[in-house]
């Protein structure tokens, strides 16, 4: 009898491009495929804080390196992507959320939100698939997606609205690229903490709202996010594509 081997969760010769990678959920993920064995390329509007970042990494013996990119700016960013990669990875955590009763939303407000979660999300995506597809090689593309792109909340119509389209976008990927071995997820998060969520955490009624649907009676970590971005990233997940892997604390299962 011979037993089956655990798939590997390491990275090494892997190339991953993180987006969003400068603080919070992002660098937390850098770190989660450097410590792997990838090589990353870190990416986010702020150079300070990723030369930082990157220089830390390096400290520890790993692959890094810093790349100043607006994912705004679609035709930057592809062709940036089409001269330096291709990517075996990509982690796309750059978002926002731009939170307010659904009555007070303004056009400019909606707008900036789907520009960065949805348009810009889209357009990455796509940019390191055709990187992909055109050499044949398989790889793994990864969304941070959130709980609310399956659920409602309070305040959240906007970002409601933009993580339901990219959960949406990622299950048609999958079906289009999926014979060529290239796999498109989302992560979803429930509230992490992080300097973007502090207001979240400095309203008491909200915290309420948060402790009485989280299941396991804590918040999040940025901590918690690694091991599944790693998993999507990694030949564990070698049959997992199309998927939307929670890690809500039980949000979701009410």
């Amino acid at each position: 009898m011979t037993l089956p081997q655990t798939p590997s969760f390491q990275l090494t010769g892997k190339t991953a491009l993180v987006t969003g990678a400068s603080s919070g959920i992002g660098l937390a993920c850098a770190a989660a495929l450097a410590g792997a064995g990838a090589k990353v390329y870190l990416a986010a509007r702020s150079q300070d804080k990723l030369s930082e970042a990157v220089a830390q990494l390096k400290q520890r013996g790993q692959s890094a390196e810093a790349v100043r990119l607006d994912i705004t700016d679609i035709d930057a960013t592809a062709h940036w992507i089409e001269q330096h990669g291709p990517f075996d990875v990509l982690v796309n955590s750059a978002g926002m959320g731009r939170h307010g009763p659904a009555v007070d939303t303004t056009p400019e407000a909606f707008d900036q939100a789907m520009n960065l979660n949805v348009r810009a999300a889209y357009f990455l995506t796509q940019a390191v698939a055709r990187g992909l597809l055109s050499v044949g090689k398989p790889g793994s593309l990864i969304n941070i997606s959130s709980q609310m792109g399956s659920v409602g909340g309070v305040d959240r119509s906007v970002y409601c609205a933009s993580k339901h389209a990219v959960e949406g976008f990622t299950k048609a990927m999958a079906i289009e690229w999926g014979k060529a071995g290239v796999r498109v997820n989302t992560v979803c998060p429930t509230f992490i903490r992080t300097s973007l969520t502090e207001s979240t955490f400095a309203d008491p009624e909200r915290v309420q709202w948060l402790q009485s649907n989280i299941l396991l009676d804590r918040v999040g970590e940025v901590e918690d996010i690694m091991g599944a971005v790693l998993y999507l990233a990694s030949d564990a997940s070698g049959l997992v594509t199309g998927s939307a892997l929670s890690v809500d604390g039980g949000w979701r299962a009410h």
